[in-house]
């Protein structure tokens, strides 16, 4: 059995175009390619990258100033976080959460939507693997063209499963029967219609958005769609603790907010979804939203007559 795209990158010695990512005393990364009869050069002296290649990973070398550097091929967060970039990635810590919540699992066809500088898109293809499919759209050609390359890097050359159009979704998406469905842009609304063609029964829709805004218009589109199920939004946030002996407390700065999602599936062919249930907080829509969830029977239609006596009468 072949290993997987980008696998054997990951175990072994060190070898020509590997990532490396070396951490000094004061814990600072940095992270190169190696290459062979180059030098790595920093303000505490340099070392050849001969030194690592065929050394194991965990290796310490030393700089012509005496510094120690510990070299470690980086981890996927490492390297999304350090990769050139064209437009915002998203963090590891909403990666990952998308990786888990919209459930990617291998071999599974997967539609991505504003591919930024292709972080999401290396998660994604490292989750579905050789036998799945990531079709990402991308309206910049600029991005596409960073992102291809990130991608391209991490994995030492094109995936298999990866296919990129530089084009807007609502105007080029081809592909049908689809798993997943993740959206990062700026208006995922204007696309429910066509995702909701493009999934199977069961098939799930997951948005990142930045704003409460974007938030709040996606998911009433969703329920007025009719054809997926309630929606579920989130954010999280990560912080890290400082422990050294007995001194245990937080540390003084955590990644709070980068972004909310919301995930919903698509319901079978022809069928409605459940009414909710739930009433939601007085003026949850405001006094002029005339079919309010919040306002009884009785409510709406003593509006609707006050309505009619207000109309002006025709001769």
């Amino acid at each position: 059995m072949s290993e997987p795209t980008g696998a054997t990158r990951r175990r072994g010695p060190f070898q020509v175009g590997d990532q490396v990512q070396l951490t000094d005393p004061k814990g600072r990364h940095y992270t190169f390619t190696l290459e062979t009869g180059k030098q790595f050069h920093t303000h505490k002296g340099a070392f050849p990258h001969d030194e690592l290649i065929g050394a194991p990973e965990g290796t310490v070398v030393r700089t012509t100033g005496n510094v120690p550097y510990l070299a470690l091929r980086p981890l996927l967060p490492d390297y999304v976080l350090s990769m050139p970039r064209g437009a915002a990635v998203i963090y590891p810590k909403d990666a990952g959460q998308i990786l888990a919540m919209a459930d990617i699992f291998a071999g599974a066809r997967v539609v991505e939507a504003g591919v930024g500088s292709g972080a999401l898109s290396t998660y994604l293809l490292r989750a579905v693997g050789d036998t799945g499919v990531l079709a990402s759209y991308e309206r910049r050609q600029d991005f596409a063209d960073i992102a291809q390359g990130n991608v391209e890097r991490y994995f030492g050359g094109p995936h298999p499963a990866w296919k990129l159009t530089v084009g807007d979704l609502q105007d080029n998406l081809v592909e049908t029967d689809v798993d997943r469905v993740i959206l990062d842009m700026l208006a995922p609304w204007e696309c429910l219609d066509i995702a909701s063609k493009a999934l199977v029964p069961g098939g799930l829709i997951c948005c990142y958005v930045a704003t409460t805004t974007q938030l709040s218009r996606t998911v009433e589109a969703l329920r007025e769609h009719g054809t997926f199920t309630e929606p579920q939004s989130w954010e999280t946030m990560v912080r890290t603790w400082h422990v050294e002996g007995l001194a245990v407390r937080p540390d003084h700065r955590m990644i709070g907010h980068t972004g909310f999602l919301l995930t919903s599936r698509r319901l079978a062919d022809g069928v409605e979804p459940p009414l909710r249930r739930r009433r939601p907080a007085k003026g949850s829509y405001g006094e002029d939203y005339e079919n309010s969830p919040e306002r009884t029977l009785a409510e709406r239609a003593a509006a609707r007559a006050a309505a009619r006596e207000d109309a002006p009468e025709l001769d």
